[in-house]
């Protein structure tokens, strides 16, 4: 499983994202590309971003909005993409939080110099949103996650104890159930929520942990495999 560093492309034009990702990802980063901020947000919420490339120019919420946006709840490393002669912008990114910036057109190396500069700088801050102060309990099926004590209760008040990475991966599906995630996604999530190293094999803490939560692990019904595409959490979950 790859533990490279993941940049988010956020750049309307499609021949700019294709490129940025192509140099990228031969440089050994993990890339993903959004058109615009709600495409944005989502990748954000299903990853974990160690910097993203955000340009100025969006439809909808421009750069600048997006920028604050992300610093409402986020460390995650942000450089700016702008047009030349937009010094201003330049500096009002700046003082929304943005960690550099960079002119278009720029050549690809300046481009991995400034990223290369501000991952260095930042080291390693990015974070999701914070989360909650109080623990909150999720319902599915016939099971409650009790987060507090990191345990499953059974409709029969049988406790199933968890180890760390069986709840920190069950966390990821229960805050996105019904929704296909990624192998690479599910890594992000458990990166981004435990210190240490999660498992390095995503599908054996899916294995252990459908023999804690289905009727049969072999015919499982709440964690779908997605071929070639990953896992689904496929309940309805509340909280408590």
């Amino acid at each position: 499983m790859s533990t490279s560093q993941h940049i988010l492309v956020v750049d309307d034009n499609k021949e700019i994202q294709d490129l940025v990702s192509r140099f990228l990802t031969k440089d050994g980063y993990r890339v993903s590309t959004a058109g615009d901020g709600r495409e944005m947000k989502k990748i954000i919420a299903d990853a974990r971003i160690d910097l993203i490339l955000l340009d100025l120019m969006l439809p909808g919420d421009d750069g600048l909005t997006l920028c604050r946006d992300i610093r409402a709840d986020s460390n995650i490393p942000i450089i700016m993409l702008t047009a030349k002669g937009e010094e201003i912008d330049r500096v009002i990114g700046l003082e929304m939080g943005a960690d550099d910036y960079i002119a278009k057109p720029f050549g690809t190396r300046e481009l991995l110099a400034r990223i290369k500069a501000v991952l260095r700088r930042t080291g390693d801050v990015a974070s999701p949103a914070a989360a909650p102060d109080t623990p909150s309990n999720y319902l599915f099926d016939e099971w409650k996650l009790d987060t507090a004590k990191r345990e499953l209760n059974s409709k029969d008040d049988v406790i199933v104890p968890l180890s760390t990475g069986e709840f920190t991966l069950l966390m990821a599906l229960v805050e996105r159930p019904q929704r296909v995630l990624n192998r690479d996604q599910l890594l992000d999530i458990a990166r981004g929520r435990a210190s240490v190293a999660f498992d390095r094999s995503i599908d054996t803490q899916v294995s252990r942990l459908r023999r804690k939560i289905e009727k049969d692990a072999k015919n499982p019904e709440l964690i779908k495999t997605i071929w070639g595409g990953g896992y689904v959490f496929t309940p309805e979950v509340t909280k408590e």
